[in-house]
């Protein structure tokens, strides 16, 4: 796996070190002395592309001026066959590296060796992670908060695989519950309106009153005529559900089939209930003392769990004490297992059943207050929640169209529908668009944007500068001029700044992968992708390809040939395409 920046990095400190060594063994600085140097790059070319502290961090234990100790160490340095050229004093006495043409030409090389997989870290080492996103309820279209979750969590489980982790992508399915009964009351009104007349039946007042719960009542009755209307009302509003379930769950499958993402598994919440794990795991939460009873209701001790929880994590007894906490209904009166009793066992299930390392959850940023106390929950389990569960908090999208916010969706009364957006603008637009920002920052997506052919549209611009060069390497095979092999290109062409800048860009993909591996947020690769294709369109306006001699055009070509690679490698870990024509 290679990474040429770590791999120049640490060439520096060995190289600062043997001239270290050398000179003191000529009796030109003392021997023996340890010395902590950091290596920073430069800002500014002009100050090298490393800079390595050694001749200041040593000054102390070598007794000596930080401009003497650089003096000392660049008359004993051995650069032949390094990836540095030369190496200068400046300032206080920094030793600034600057790299020569065999580290441009072994980017290039390792790039072409390691193919669809270059930037692959293995940070994970094999670790089992389950990335668990959009999980919206089955009671209704998707909207655009959806989409943006949907996104962030299918490229940060592609990120996560390309940083050496296990990763399982699943959606759990919201199938038991208030908002099912809610769901079911919703139908059930309109069935019943359907033939009774809506001024005859009443709505449930907190019912769902988007256009979709008509079209489902008006199926169920054009499949079972008025015949249900005389059933039991519990028969029938389970019938109800059921059937809006089968409708919308496969609906749901194809709109996000339809956006590019599949899972390896769609979780049923009812299957938590039904198999009893719920009622075993609030027993196993009773068993260690976490619970009591109250007003006929079984409660966690949460405030308890919290209170521990930040105690561990450093927070003063006074701090926590000014705190609010409450505690949760964990089995109502009536004998009904709470949501939250669900969430607990749901996640038992992936950390201790399933055996996943890490659960990591993609929420809205609604969801906030629920987090610590999850955590504290699985903490009181001896599931270590607090390290094991990560949960990405997602801020909202304000979707724009000339200028002014769009808030209706045309079916549901609410956010506008995942796809209706999708009819709008096309998948690439939408997921470079939802990945575009950090899921702690709030998204305006702009429709018109979206749409536009020009640079001003980022992905277009992406995507423009793959093309462009799938056009460019076309052109010239017509004309004889064959991409070459790496090894076949003199780097000692690659004199321009454009040139040495791209391939710089080039060795950032592993550092990349490693941040939003780290950060669980794959806008680090939408940044690289626009930062790439815009040293692309800087080096073809300022290098030309066609008509240079042999040498320089091979060497040129072979370089486009590398950024369309890395494009494409990148924009398929966001679910975009990679287009050979525009």
């Amino acid at each position: 796996m290679s990474n040429m920046i770590q791999a120049a990095r640490e060439q520096v400190h060995a190289l600062t070190q043997s001239a270290y060594e050398k000179a003191a063994a000529a009796g030109v600085l003392p021997a023996g002395a340890q010395v902590k140097a950091t290596i920073e790059i430069p800002k500014d070319v002009k100050n090298g592309d490393y800079a390595s502290s050694f001749a200041m961090a040593g000054a102390k234990a070598l007794h000596r001026a930080p401009r003497q100790i650089a003096q000392a160490i660049v008359e004993h340095l051995d650069l032949a066959g390094s990836y540095f050229d030369k190496v200068e004093i400046a300032g206080p006495g920094f030793l600034n590296f600057t790299l020569g043409s065999k580290w441009y030409a072994d980017v290039l090389c390792d790039i072409q060796a390691e193919g669809k997989r270059y930037g692959a870290i293995d940070e994970g080492k094999g670790e089992t992670v389950m990335v668990e996103f959009v999980s919206a309820n089955p009671t209704g279209p998707m909207h655009i908060g959806n989409a943006r979750g949907g996104v962030l969590g299918d490229a940060l489980a592609s990120v996560l695989e390309r940083a050496g982790y296990d990763v399982w992508r699943e959606f759990y399915v919201n199938d038991a519950g208030n908002q099912i009964h809610k769901f079911a009351l919703s139908i059930d009104a309109r069935y019943l309106q359907r033939i009774q007349g809506e001024e005859n039946v009443p709505f449930p007042e907190d019912g769902y009153r988007g256009e979709d719960i008509k079209e489902l009542a008006q199926a169920f009755y054009d499949a079972h005529g008025a015949d249900w209307k005389d059933k039991s009302e519990e028969e029938r509003q389970a019938a109800m559900a059921e059937y809006g379930l089968s409708v919308n769950i496969p609906r749901m499958q194809e709109d996000l089939r339809r956006y590019h993402i599949e899972y390896d598994e769609w979780f049923l919440e009812s299957s938590l209930h039904n198999s009893g794990y719920v009622e075993e795991t609030v027993g196993l939460l009773r068993d260690k003392g976490w619970t009591y009873e109250k007003d006929g209701a079984l409660w966690l001790d949460t405030s308890g769990l919290l209170r521990q929880k930040y105690l561990a994590e450093g927070k003063s007894r006074e701090q926590v004490d000014k705190l609010d906490l409450k505690d949760d209904v964990l089995r109502r009166a009536n004998g009904f297992y709470t949501y939250f009793a669900a969430d607990i066992a749901y996640h038992r299930n992936k950390l201790e059943q399933r055996g996943f390392s890490k659960a990591i959850n993609i929420w809205g940023a609604d969801h906030h207050g629920h987090v610590a106390r999850l955590q504290a929950a699985l903490d009181g389990l001896g599931l270590d929640g607090s390290h094991r569960l990560v949960v990405v908090l997602m801020q909202l999208v304000n979707l724009l169209q000339d200028g002014q916010p769009v808030r209706m969706s045309k079916r549901s009364g609410k956010a506008i529908a995942l796809r209706d957006l999708l009819d709008e603008v096309s998948v690439d637009a939408a997921r470079f668009f939802f990945s575009s920002r950090s899921s702690s920052s709030a998204l305006d997506f702009d429709l018109d944007l979206a749409v536009r052919e020009d640079s001003e549209n980022p992905v277009y611009y992406v995507q423009y500068a793959h093309a462009r060069i799938c056009s460019l390497i076309a052109r010239l095979e017509e004309e004889g001029a064959a991409v070459p092999d790496a090894a076949d290109v003199d780097p000692a062409v690659f004199a321009t700044a454009e040139e040495r800048a791209l391939i710089k860009t080039l060795s950032q993909l592993p550092e990349t992968i490693r941040l939003a591996a780290r950060d669980y947020d794959p806008v680090h690769v939408n940044r690289y992708l626009i930062t790439l294709a815009g040293e692309f369109h800087r080096f073809y306006n300022a290098c030309y390809i066609k008509g240079e001699a042999p040498a320089v055009l091979r060497a040129r070509l072979k370089l486009a040939d590398t950024v369309r690679s890395v494009i494409a490698n990148c924009l398929e870990l966001l679910g975009v395409a990679a287009p050979e024509k525009m």
